[in-house]
């Protein structure tokens, strides 16, 4: 009955945070019936999640995925426990949090890698937990590339309302932005977010290009290597325009609906507007890697958890982008 679903693996984030409550509240959604769902952590996670939302799931408990059959249930819990009934602090970053955020990910990217997972999608993590418990990347999409064994570019999207957009640079200090704004560079997040966007349902988005400087011309990048980019993009035949002052950027592109997507030259000309615009929405979707991970924009809310305040609808947007996207690629291969 289920075994031509998508089989997708669901996440607890962080055990501190509002992780938990937000998978609670999503088991509750009629659209994650539409996939097999292997909900991976750990047993008493899940269940303080519950005792927040109100809710309580019917879920068989497994402890190998060998044990899981789709045949006649589509939702399973797979615990990775071994016997722990570990009490994690509540609103507090610590090394046992981060340690469980990190077993429970790399179970699901072994299974992954071995094709018994569709896509992943997770509730939010938090960094300082990450790095306590021992992670040593400087963000989960390096991680999660290394795992995969992924060697090509990979870039971080973020996502409003089906806007999408992804950036040349990342977590750097400003002061080194300007080194890395090459045509190459440029390239590279243009072809990704066109490829990603047309695994998601897009056809031909319609890309625009954020400048550096302001007003696009107080320097040499746009002239140098934005600009040159953007003629290169355009003889390969993807739909792009710019470059676009930061500063009106969002105004142009997304909220007058002129544009599908943008990259950007570095994290905050696009998270600034991105956050302003959707903050209570967003979604993270780690691309290039070869299965499709997503997850909120958002982060762990230390503030409210265990609050039973934590908004449904990122976690929802992302679950629907994860399920989207491995629906499209497997249609695509066969």
């Amino acid at each position: 009955m289920f075994q031509n679903k998508i089989n997708i693996a669901l996440l607890l984030g962080d055990p501190s945070g509002i992780g938990p409550e937000l998978v609670s509240k999503l088991l509750n959604e009629e659209i994650t019936n539409k996939a097999n769902l292997v909900i991976i952590g750990e047993k008493n996670i899940l269940e303080e999640g519950n005792k927040i939302s109100g809710y309580s799931h019917e879920l068989e408990t497994v402890n190998s995925f060998e044990e899981i059959d789709f045949k006649n249930k589509n939702r399973f819990f797979l615990d990775i426990s071994k016997g722990k009934n570990y009490k994690y602090k509540i609103a507090e970053p610590t090394k046992e949090s981060g340690e469980s955020i990190l077993e429970a990910l790399y179970f699901a990217l072994e299974l992954a890698k071995e094709n018994k997972v569709d896509a992943i999608n997770f509730a939010p993590f938090n960094k300082t937990s990450l790095k306590l418990g021992g992670n040593k990347y400087s963000d989960e999409l390096q991680l999660m590339a290394d795992k995969l064994d992924v060697k090509s570019f990979c870039c971080e999207f973020n996502v409003i309302d089906n806007f999408w957009t992804a950036r040349v640079t990342s977590h750097i200090p400003i002061k080194e932005v300007a080194q890395h704004i090459t045509k190459e560079n440029i390239m590279k997040p243009i072809k990704l977010i066109n490829e990603v966007m047309e695994l998601n349902g897009v056809k031909n988005p319609r890309i625009a290009i954020q400048a550096l400087n302001p007003h696009a011309e107080f320097g040499t990048e746009e002239k140098d290597e934005i600009i040159p980019a953007i003629e290169e993009a355009k003889k390969l035949g993807y739909n792009v325009d710019g470059p676009l002052p930061c500063d009106t950027s969002f105004v142009v592109a997304y909220k007058n609906k002129n544009h599908d997507c943008m990259v950007g030259m570095y994290h905050d000309a696009l998270q600034s507007g991105l956050k302003a615009f959707g903050f209570d929405r967003g979604v993270t979707v780690q691309g290039g890697l070869t299965v499709p991970v997503t997850t909120t924009a958002h982060g762990s809310a230390f503030a409210i958890a265990g609050k039973n305040e934590a908004n449904l609808a990122p976690i929802l947007n992302s679950f629907k982008i994860a399920l989207s996207m491995a629906e499209n690629k497997n249609k695509s291969i066969n």
